[in-house]
C-alpha cells in the first residue's frame, strides 16, 4: 500500500461520515455548502504537493497505445489481394496483427536475415 493511499483513508477515518445532500434539511445543507458562496475560493488553495504532482501529472497524460521504438507512422501501401490474404490467414494462426507480421518482414530484411530480390 502507497504512502499517499494510506494517508488518505486516515484523513477519511478520522472525518466522520456525511449525509448525502439530498437527506440534509434546509440549515444542514446550507452549512455543508457555505465554503462554495465565498467569491474567490480558488485564492484558498495550495500549491499541489509533490505526490500530488505527479497524481496530476499522471492523470493528465494522454492515453493510447504504448510508444514503440520512435513511434508510428501510419501509411497506406497497395498490396496483391493475394497477398494480402496470406498475412491475415498467417496472422490469423500465430495470433498476431497483421502489421507486426509486415514490421518483422521489413527488419528481416533491413538486418540481412532475408535476401531482398527485385521482380
Amino acid at each position: 500500500m502507497s504512502r499517499a493511499s494510506a494517508e488518505h483513508r486516515k484523513r477519511r477515518a478520522e472525518t466522520p461520515s456525511k449525509k448525502p445532500y439530498w437527506e440534509m434539511s434546509t440549515v444542514e445543507l446550507e452549512r455543508a455548502t457555505s465554503e462554495f458562496d465565498k467569491e474567490f475560493a480558488g485564492e484558498t488553495f495550495h500549491e499541489p504537493s509533490p505526490t500530488q504532482q505527479k497524481q496530476l501529472a499522471r492523470a493528465n497524460r494522454k492515453r493510447g497505445r504504448p510508444r514503440v521504438g520512435a513511434g508510428v507512422k501510419v501509411i497506406s501501401v497497395s498490396l496483391e489481394k493475394g497477398l494480402l490474404q496470406a498475412i491475415d490467414n498467417l496472422a490469423k494462426r500465430k495470433k498476431a496483427k497483421r502489421a507486426e507480421l509486415i514490421s518483422q518482414g521489413l527488419r528481416a530484411i533491413l538486418d540481412g536475415r532475408v535476401p531482398l530480390t527485385a521482380d
